[in-house]
């Protein structure tokens, strides 16, 4: 533990001041802790000692990824949302099935996985992490439709993969008896708990019992997000849901909370997402990488370069899009987290094929961090030199058609776009 916090401690270092430098060019943060716990873990400089059944690991992915979607969903209020819900629903209606259906696909003609362990691994490697098309996302000469299409089909998409993941793992374990009921009852609570508990909180500040000083304010969402965490855990409610719901009631309910706590509560979540992704790399050694195979990584290729654009050409036949905005949404489809979490929850299960499909999804993870995180500066790039987006869609009170992203008068409702955990 002490060997973690040391190696920790002096990455966070090497980023901050290499921090400018990651913000222009392909180097990226993510990357530097994912290689950099390699490089110090078992088999290389064996630094670092850890295995996938310590609980450290299930912690640090758990607690990134809620921190990540709390604050990318007080980048996303329910006018955000609502105004700007047609893109992001082809990619969860369409996308999000047909990358699962594709995925599969190429883990039974490819690896010869089993068709329930094939679908259990494109259910689990589904979800995407805005994360690691930070520069993208929140670069401002990117197109707003295509910055909030990528962020909120990341926000949602999570949860929408986890009860697939939990049925086909029955399914796998043999179980007869699914509890759809409670699987429901758990999705269900997780967003009962994200919208409620942030409610209450600001409606009990806006009496006269109590009254906030303004150096305290930027810890008032992190207290509501940290009740929410603690309720969802108590209750086995859906963590993910609940997170992307509270962050989205804050931003709804308290902008005030939500511009006090917006650099602050970004910080937390990148320390999160960083510390995950040096245990997460600790854990590639050379035997784990070598034991992928070579149709592993086969498929770990094609998971990333023909499952997530296929599903989303598809998708997105005769959407409003450009061709530009769309190779963009078919390419930024990183695996982060939530695949990581989901992956460790099959690992753990005990079913005969779960060893093989964690080492698949490691390896899919491993390439997606270390390709769409060094890329998307390069495509942010793209956008510099033309707004390929109608004149009016920025500018409130201009009138104009509708398009796939809503009516203009609800698109220009927030001045400013979402954005991502930084790189």
């Amino acid at each position: 533990m002490t060997n973690l916090l040391l190696v920790f401690a002096a990455l966070l270092l090497l980023a901050v001041l290499v921090s400018s430098l990651a913000h222009r060019t392909v180097l990226s943060t993510a990357a530097l802790f994912l290689i950099g716990g390699f490089l110090l873990g078992d088999g290389v400089s064996d630094v670092i000692t850890l295995s996938p059944d310590d609980e450290i690991v299930n912690t640090l992915a758990e607690l990134a990824l809620f921190a990540v979607l709390f604050t990318d969903g007080m980048h996303a209020g329910w006018k955000e949302v609502r105004s700007a819900w047609r893109l992001p629903g082809r990619a969860l209606a369409g996308g999000l099935p047909l990358t699962l259906i594709i995925t599969a696909a190429l883990a039974h003609y490819v690896v010869g996985l089993g068709w329930i362990e094939s679908l259990l691994i494109g259910a689990v490697l589904a979800p995407t992490d805005p994360v690691f098309a930070a520069a993208l996302i929140g670069n401002e000469k990117v197109p707003p439709r295509l910055r909030r299409l990528l962020n909120v089909e990341s926000g949602v998409n999570d949860g929408l993969a986890l009860p697939f993941v939990i049925v086909f793992l029955a399914i796998a374990q043999g179980s007869g008896d699914l509890h759809i009921d409670d699987l429901a009852l758990e999705l269900a609570l997780g967003v009962a708990i994200g919208v409620v508990i942030p409610l209450v909180a600001l409606m009990l500040e806006r009496t006269r019992l109590f009254a906030v000083a303004p150096k305290f304010e930027p810890l008032n969402a992190l207290a509501i997000g940290l009740l929410v965490l603690a309720v969802a855990q108590a209750t086995h409610g859906n963590l993910y849901l609940a997170a992307f719901a509270a962050g989205v009631t804050v931003a709804t309910v308290g902008d005030h909370y939500k511009e006090q706590f917006e650099e602050f509560g970004e910080l937390i979540a990148e320390m999160f997402k960083l510390a995950a992704l040096l245990v997460f790399g600790a854990l590639l050694s050379p035997a784990f990488l070598g034991d992928v195979g070579w149709s592993g990584w086969v498929f770990a290729v094609l998971a990333l370069v023909v499952a997530r654009p296929v599903a989303i050409w598809v998708s997105f036949l005769r959407s409003k899009l450009t061709a530009r905005e769309q190779a963009a949404v078919m390419w930024f489809g990183p695996k982060g987290f939530a695949s990581v979490v989901y992956g460790l929850i099959v690992l753990k299960s005990g079913i005969s094929a779960g060893d093989q499909i964690f080492h698949l999804v490691a390896a899919t993870i491993a390439l997606s961090i270390l390709a769409h995180s060094s890329t998307d500066v390069l495509v942010a790039r793209g956008f510099d030199t033309e707004r390929e987006v109608p004149a009016w869609f920025d500018h409130p009170g201009d009138s104009g058609g509708e398009t796939d992203d809503g009516p203009p008068s609800e698109q220009s409702e927030s001045s400013e776009p979402p954005k991502s955990s930084g790189r």
